[in-house]
Formats: structure tokens, sequence, C-alpha cells
């Protein structure tokens, strides 16, 4: 392997982030605050290009589920540092962090690509059976983790009782696991569009030496930005008491540092025309975020007999209906326009403004 493949700075400043984590310069001065800042940002944009490097590789839909997978690794180790911490309002980030994760795909990363997209291509056109097949298992998995344990008696408050935390846990893995079969054995089709175009920007594979090291720099990347966030888990939290925002806004905070990665690979996408690639990382990251984040974090809780809070205030399942009924509305036709993106992006302020003045 060439040296100078080993010097790329997608290479350089993830080790340099963990170094700097694992050497304590994390210290919550405001220097260090600042370059750990920067180094957990860099950090992010490196995880992108690796998980961008395997993808290609692999091919469609895989890369995708690839990329979908690590941003629910980030999203279960920040979660469940944060709850092991015991800090106040811990009980509530598992279920701050990931309705602010759909809603930021739902509203935020889709509504920016779809925006962007129509507003380069005038319309993008995307197959309406991947999108149905999506929301068809998302919005079942929602239902069931997020608005279900308001209603149920066995716990009292928006709970569930350890053994329905088992069983809605089997659920979701059933569901995920099954539409995983759905999108890459039976119906692989429905997710791939054959761009007759496609030759004229499509770069080789990597080599599987390049793959490799990608491979092993994503692995680095994830846990250095799990760590490096956890780190500076204190300036956030006090950022938000100081500003006398409600704690879930850490939530939204960690939601967004956690979506980055898939955010930019989506835009990226739709910006070169690849509107299908972008609904299939931002649904994909959306079913993964809830499909895989709550059974994991169920597991942890059960073992540690730590209570949490799965159930949604009212406002928030008005917000989260709205979003799902006008991605639905979206993404019925097959084909996406600059009014769509603009409604969703109303609707990411809506939800911002409300966290932070409820």
């Amino acid at each position: 392997m060439k040296l100078k493949a080993l010097l790329h700075w997608t290479i350089i400043f993830p080790l340099l982030a963990g170094l700097f984590y694992l050497f304590g310069f994390l210290n919550n001065t405001a220097l260090s605050n600042i370059i750990g800042a920067l180094l957990l940002f860099v950090s992010v944009l490196a995880a992108v290009h690796h998980a961008e490097v395997i993808a290609h590789k692999v091919g469609e839909p895989y890369g995708t589920i690839i990329l979908a997978i690590c941003i629910t690794i980030l999203e279960v180790g920040l979660i469940i540092s944060f709850m092991l911490s015991g800090s106040e309002g811990s009980q509530t980030y598992a279920r701050d962090t990931v309705f602010a994760a759909v809603m930021l795909i739902l509203n935020g990363i889709l509504g920016i690509c779809i925006w962007i997209g129509s507003r380069k291509y005038k319309e993008q056109f995307f197959i309406t059976n991947s999108a149905t097949s999506y929301l068809v298992c998302l919005v079942a998995i929602l239902v069931l983790t997020l608005i279900l344990p308001n209603y149920t008696s066995s716990a009292r408050g928006p709970y569930y009782s350890e053994a329905q935390l088992v069983f809605i846990s089997l659920a979701c893995l059933t569901v995920y696991s099954s539409f995983l079969t759905f999108q890459t054995v039976r119906h692989r089709n429905y997710f791939v569009i054959e761009s007759p175009d496609e030759t004229l920007h499509e770069a080789d594979p990597p080599s599987m030496e390049n793959t490799l090291l990608s491979l092993a720099m994503l692995i680095i990347c994830l846990a250095t930005v799990i760590f490096m966030a956890k780190g500076l888990s204190p300036v956030i939290e006090e950022f938000v008491e100081n500003i006398g925002a409600p704690r879930a806004l850490v939530g939204v905070i960690i939601a967004a540092v956690v979506l980055l990665p898939e955010g930019l690979a989506a835009i990226r996408a739709a910006r070169n025309n690849q509107i299908q690639s972008s609904i299939n990382l931002g649904l994909g990251s959306a079913l993964a975020s809830v499909g895989l984040t709550i059974p994991a974090v169920s597991a942890v809780c059960i073992y540690y007999d730590i209570p949490f809070v799965l159930g949604l205030d009212m406002k928030s399942i008005i917000l989260l209906a709205l979003s799902v009924f006008i991605v639905m509305l979206s993404l019925s036709r097959g084909k996406t326009n600059h009014l769509y993106g603009t409604v969703l992006l109303v609707n990411l302020a809506a939800y911002i403004f409300t966290v932070i003045v409820p």
C-alpha cells in the first residue's frame, strides 16, 4: 500500500482524535472543547468517506445498509453511555434521541435532499415500491415503540414492563430482519435504479486492500465519535441548561451528530441526481435507528435494571404523525419537486422550535 494513502486526512485526523481523547486532553477547558469539537466533526466526515468506499465496493443496496447500521451503532453507543452515566434526565435520552433522529431524517435529510435535487434537476424520479416498503415497516415500529407505551397498563406512565420490552424488541427485530431480506433478496430491484448514464460518473470500485483499510478506519472513526461525543456531553448539557432549553434538546444534538455522516452522503447523492440512494439512506437509517436501537437499549436497561421512558407526549405524537403523513404524500408519486422539500423543512423548523420553546 502506498504511503500517500496512509497519510490521507481521513486516516490521520481520526487517529489524532482518538489519541486526543485517550491521553486526557479533553479536559473541559474552552480550548480543549473547541479542539475536541473540531476533531469530532472531522472524524464524522472521515466516517462518511470510509463508509462510501465500502458502499462503492459492495454496491447497492448493501452500501446504504452498511451506512445505516454504522449510524445505528453510533446512536446506540451514545445513548447507552449517556444512560449509564446516571445524569439527570437520562431516563428519556433513548426516547428523545430516537424521536429526534426520526424527525431529523424525515423532515431534515429528506427535505434537504428533495429540495436541493429538485432545484437542480426540477424533478427527480425514484421507485415508489421502495418508499412504500420503508414506510410500512417504519410506521409499525414507531407506533409500537413510541406511542403504544402511553396506553399500556402493566407499568404506570409511558413505560413498558420488562416482558413488554422483550416482546417489542423481538417485534422490532422481526420487522427489520424481514425488511432486510425483502430489500436484498426477494425484491432488490425495488431499491436500485439502473441509470443509463451511470457509467459516466461511476468510478472503478476500490481494491480489496483499500476496502479493508476503510473498514478498519470506519470502526475507528465510529469509536472515536462515540468517545469524543461522550467526553463533550457535559459541555452539551451545560449549554442546553444555560439557554434554558428542555433536556430534549440534548437528544436533538446527539441525533444531529450521529446523523451527520448519513446526511452528507444523502445530500451528495441527491446532487448527483441519485434520489433513490438518498431515500435508501434516509428511510433506511430511520428504520434502523428505531428497529435496532430500541432492542439494544432495552437489553442494556433490562440487564442493569434501568427504567427508561419510551412514550411520547401528545405534542410530539402530533408532530410525528404530521411528518409521516407529509413524507407519505411526498413519496407517493415516484417523483419529487421542491415544494415537497420546502414543506418538510418547515416541519423540521417547527419541531426544533417547539423543542426549544415548548
